[in-house]
């Protein structure tokens, strides 16, 4: 026993829901939000599971709980050194023995803590993952008992995530070596691919439970406006801030305005405290007592609307944040949903507005590539997971729906929440005309899809509506239907746009296997049957923004690593098809790093394939057979079996 809490058998059967009823009274919860009990039961029960739900979810009940019920000390790896001491203040305030280790605390208080640790004190312990490259830490853990090992962000072990970080790396080994322990990963932004990505380098097999909810927030009005000119953004904040607060002093609640720049936060804050505003700065380049005391004043009331860059927020748990405002676009969607989240937590409404200006994708670039030492594949994936944002941010239909697709969390749409601007502009009522040629235009579109239905790509699809000429679809035939060329009149980026609308919309999919083809899904073909109406808003005739330039960065010539150029080249001309075909970004199918390794090697089967950077379980299925019949076309040799 151990202040107060009774060591459970470390059999998760012997677990029973009484047991987990006494343990959330223990500590101080009336009841389980929705999906919190089925997490630790499937937890408990399968031994393993990857938990994505949003921040302010209640994620941290799904490790904190079973650690009170089981014997030894639960070992959690966070890299939010305010959010561990936070929560180790709250469980000792509920009476369970708990700390944490991290680079703030001084070597003597780390030793001590470490012997009472190795002692069984705790039955929770937050460490730093920079911890574990310690061997006598990692010593220690081998020596106790370890039910339970929860990795919080573990997004960040993906490369293919917005936050990668190569401390995370060291997760995996760790794990190997805690054979017996349950495995917990939790994070608030992962999209399919980088939840694999989590449990490879994790060491989980594909089998491995995953639990996505608890994205929807019906309750946080989405927005994007765009600027002519960067100036006319501040009418916008002060316009934002009064419905969200009211006046300065109403005691409404707070707001976060999110500056892309150090300079732009400490100028937003000096021009909203003009306004009357109790407002304050925050970023990195503070010093850290003066951080502690803007956090410290925003957590208390005084201070109502922080400017801030994307230093600020990670631990906030204010639930009456009323509104976030970015004054720029965040680096992809994961960071957007994970900033804006922060409003509306306590379930009243809240608002999320994002300002987009003409030279944003530029600022964008020149931050990307002013990163000293980043790997030009590392910088185009970034890019693109930028460039995913700002598609987002086009619109087309309901903000929150196509949030929830792009994270996987199908079951939770909500057909339109309502609120969002898109929503808002689908119900003012067009008339009927337009109303009409919306519906014309989008089942013309879905039959296309239809059409070409798991045989050809989206490209093929856009071919089919312009009437151009293409082989493939005079060899099936394809040109002689009355789809062919009913919509000859708009340009083929136009028609890319909006079959990419219908792919958020949920009408159109893509299926899987190694050469993804378009597809029609049930709902698309209610749409196109006039079944159900199109709540879609099109396309704007205008062209779509230019990248920016790009900085030009040496790329190694091929040869030094022993790659074969000529099998790297076919292999990206391969991907670029499965990219086009899909309708993804190319990193989506496989990153540059992972093509070089499989020109090196040339492997010949799916083990060998596998055995390689980036390849996983659901890669491989998907892509793994077309991927070797390249490299077995490149060989002049049959094509492998398997």
């Amino acid at each position: 026993m151990i202040d107060g809490f009774t060591s459970q058998s470390s059999s998760s059967a012997e677990l029973t829901s009484a047991d987990l009823d006494r343990g959330l009274a223990h500590l101080g919860y009336a009841a389980f939000r929705p999906g919190q009990r089925q997490s630790i039961e499937t937890l408990l029960a399968a031994g393993r599971l990857l938990l994505v739900a949003p921040t302010g979810g209640g994620k941290s009940l799904t490790y904190q709980l079973p650690a009170t019920l089981l014997p030894g000390t639960t070992l959690v790896i966070s890299p939010l050194i305010a959010l561990m001491n936070d929560q180790v203040r709250a469980l000792e305030s509920r009476g369970v023995p708990a700390t944490f280790l991290s680079a703030t605390l001084d070597g003597d208080e780390v030793g001590r803590r470490m012997a009472r640790l190795a002692s069984g004190a705790f039955k929770i312990a937050y460490v730093a993952p920079e911890r574990l490259v310690f061997p006598g830490f990692r010593g220690l853990l081998r020596d106790i008992e370890i039910p339970l090992v929860a990795v919080d962000e573990a997004h960040c072990i993906s490369e293919w995530g917005h936050d990668f970080r190569p401390d995370y790396m060291q997760i995996g080994e760790l794990i190997a070596e805690l054979r017996r322990a349950r495995v917990l990963a939790c994070t608030a932004t992962a999209t399919p691919v980088v939840r694999d990505e989590i449990l490879a380098r994790l060491g989980l097999g594909s089998d491995t439970p995953q639990i996505v909810r608890g994205f929807a927030r019906p309750n946080l009005a989405l927005r994007v406006v765009e600027l002519a000119h960067a100036r006319d953004r501040t009418a916008h904040v002060d316009n934002q801030l009064a419905e969200a607060l009211g006046r300065p002093g109403a005691g409404r609640g707070v707001a976060i305005v999110y500056s892309p720049t150090r300079r732009g936060a400490e100028q937003e804050a000096a021009r909203l405290e003009g306004r009357g505003w109790r407002a304050a700065s925050y970023h990195a380049g503070l010093a850290a007592a003066d951080r502690a005391r803007t956090s410290r004043a925003f957590a208390e009331g005084t201070v109502e609307v922080i400017a801030a860059t994307v230093a600020f927020g990670m631990g906030i748990d204010r639930p009456d944040v009323r509104a976030v405002v970015h004054l720029a676009p965040p680096g992809s969607i994961e960071a957007y949903y994970q900033e804006v989240g922060r409003a509306g937590r306590d379930g009243a409404p809240a608002w999320g507005l994002l300002l987009l200006s003409p030279g944003d994708m530029a600022l964008r670039r020149r931050l990307l590539d002013s990163g000293e030492g980043v790997e030009p594949a590392v910088l185009e994936h970034k890019w693109s997971l930028f460039l995913e944002l700002m598609r987002w941010a086009e619109g087309g239909s309901c903000r929150h729906d196509a949030i929830l697709r792009y994270f996987g969390d199908e079951a939770e749409t909500l057909s339109g929440c309502g609120r969002c601007d898109a929503c808002q502009r689908l119900s003012e009522g067009p008339d009927t005309e337009d109303t009409e040629e919306v519906t014309l235009i989008v089942r013309k579109a879905l039959s296309a899809v239809a059409r070409v239905h798991e045989r050809f790509g989206l490209t093929a699809a856009v071919k089919l509506l312009r009437g151009a000429k293409d082989e493939r679809l005079a060899r099936a035939g394809l040109d002689r239907t009355p789809t062919w060329g009913v919509l000859r009149e708009h340009p083929e980026e136009w028609l890319l746009r909006l079959l990419r609308r219908c792919v958020t919309a949920g009408w159109v999919d893509f299926t899987s296997g190694d050469r993804p083809m378009v597809r029609l899904t049930s709902a698309g073909r209610a749409v196109m049957k006039a079944e159900r109406p199109p709540r879609l808003l099109l396309p704007s005739t205008a062209a779509s923004p230019r990248p920016a330039p790009r900085a030009r960065r040496r790329v190694p010539p091929l040869e030094e690593n022993g790659v074969d150029e000529t099998l790297f080249e076919a292999l990206r001309r391969h991907r670029l098809r499965l990219a086009r075909a899909q309708g993804v970004p190319p990193y989506v199918v496989a990153g540059d790093r992972t093509l070089r390794e499989i020109a090196a090697t040339k492997p010949t089967t799916l083990d060998e394939l596998c055995a390689l950077y980036g390849i996983g379980p659901t890669k491989a299925e998907r892509y793994g057979q077309g991927l070797l019949e390249v490299v077995a076309r490149a060989a002049n040799t049959p094509s492998p079996s398997e």
